[in-house]
């Protein structure tokens, strides 16, 4: 086998397990929110301010979950490029 075919195809391997491992860890922590919104709601202890500071906790971490996510698949994207070029 060549060896550009198989180094592609090894990226192509890489990239769904990335992939795949990343749409779990997203579902895990979708539910997470979920649960500490249900929570946030019912805890009439916790005052406002610390409430907000939750969920933008939350918010700064969605982003950067979603920042990496995109620069990945950059990533990817420019190796896929380079295997097409050369």
């Amino acid at each position: 086998m060549d060896q550009k075919v198989m180094l592609k195809q090894m990226v192509e391997f890489n990239k769904s397990t990335f992939d795949n491992s990343f749409k779990a860890m997203v579902m895990l922590q979708e539910q997470t929110e979920k649960m500490v919104n249900t929570m946030l709601g019912q805890a009439t202890w916790l005052p406002e301010e610390g409430k907000k500071a939750l969920k933008d906790w939350v918010k700064s971490y969605k982003k950067g979950r979603d920042d990496f996510k995109k620069l990945v698949d950059e990533s990817f994207k420019k190796v896929e490029d380079f295997f097409v070029s050369s």
